[in-house]
């Protein structure tokens, strides 16, 4: 679901990131005055880990020729609420656009609306209070289908609004739409899962905190990392939903031409000289020893920038 630049045009793209920008300033403020208790900040951390390690593991669609991934923004709300979740999914977003050329550059605005403010602002507070109050695991899962559902579709817009002439709205729409409507019932099915494991451990890290104790944390993390150097191995290689809806239009498999061709270029360039890892594999190869070292080094990245941001935030709000 990590669109990639060809899929925008320039002002879009600028556009978006103005908005998740501002979105990331709104929800630091916010959570400057709510991030009062110490165990959130790890917890920030190995959220952000897991997710990331997940969203590794591509998962065939049966009779379709596509994949799908585990998106996890409506997870983290649930977790840490929409403030911390939102700045949580948008590091995560970051480092994988970063290190490891997963998303495009200017695509970084787009990605995190779509990924990160739609679960945490639009969809999770429709859900929050049935939830809160016994756990709806259905509530759950349909909170976490919406969410993947309404990024497939904000998605659409975004390539529509760009003009890429090789990619019809109403079509892009449509194979969006369908395909994303079955990878969203897995998404719902796994958001239910992680949501009471990592809640299980979370109770017990709350009831460990005023012994100091974060075993229970070291426990997520661990399983984090498990998934992103093993489980990681077993993902599909078949595109995934946003993928097989752009080649199936085109009939190929490969990126529209953009309309501003030179400009984007530029950026992918600029970006594959930063990206260390780029397609979570060494360079020039693509052997499993660069997905076991990409999802080992993503996961601990992603923990220390996560955990960072919490604390940063928490350590301004007592100055």
């Amino acid at each position: 679901m990590h669109m990639a630049d060809a899929l925008l045009s320039v002002p879009v793209g600028v556009t978006f990131w103005g908005i998740s920008g501002a979105a990331a300033g709104y929800a630091s403020s916010k959570l400057k005055k709510e991030l009062k208790e110490e165990k959130t900040i790890p917890l920030m951390g190995v959220a952000g880990a897991f997710v990331f390690a997940l969203q590794m593991v591509n998962f065939a669609i049966p009779g379709t020729g596509s994949s799908g991934h585990f998106a996890g923004g409506f997870l983290l709300a649930l977790l840490l609420g929409r403030h911390a979740a939102f700045l949580v999914m948008s590091s995560v977003l970051l480092v994988q656009v970063l290190f490891f050329a997963d998303g495009g550059l200017l695509a970084l605005g787009c990605n995190i609306f779509n990924m990160a403010f739609i679960p945490s602002y639009i969809v999770y507070p429709l859900f929050k209070n049935i939830i809160d109050k016994n756990e709806s695991k259905a509530a759950i899962w349909s909170g976490a289908f919406l969410s993947l559902w309404l990024g497939a579709v904000m998605i659409s817009m975004q390539t529509g609004i760009s003009g890429i002439a090789e990619l019809p709205f109403s079509k892009m729409l449509l194979l969006m739409l369908g395909i994303h409507l079955l990878i969203a019932v897995f998404e719902g099915a796994i958001t239910v899962g992680s949501y009471m494991f990592i809640k299980r451990y979370s109770l017990q890290a709350e009831l460990n905190s005023e012994k100091g104790e974060l075993k229970p944390y070291f426990g997520i993390f661990s399983v984090s990392l498990i998934i992103a150097a093993v489980v990681s191995l077993f993902a599909s290689s078949k595109p995934d939903g946003l993928e097989w809806s752009v080649y199936n239009i085109m009939g190929r498999a490969s990126e529209p031409h953009s309309l501003t061709g030179q400009f984007h270029n530029l950026l992918g360039t600029l970006q594959n000289k930063i990206a260390f890892l780029p397609d979570y594999s060494f360079a020039g190869g693509s052997g499993q020893w660069g997905t076991s070292v990409s999802g080992i080094v993503g996961a601990v990245i992603v923990i220390i920038l996560a955990s960072s941001l919490g604390y940063i935030i928490r350590k301004a709000n007592k100055n």
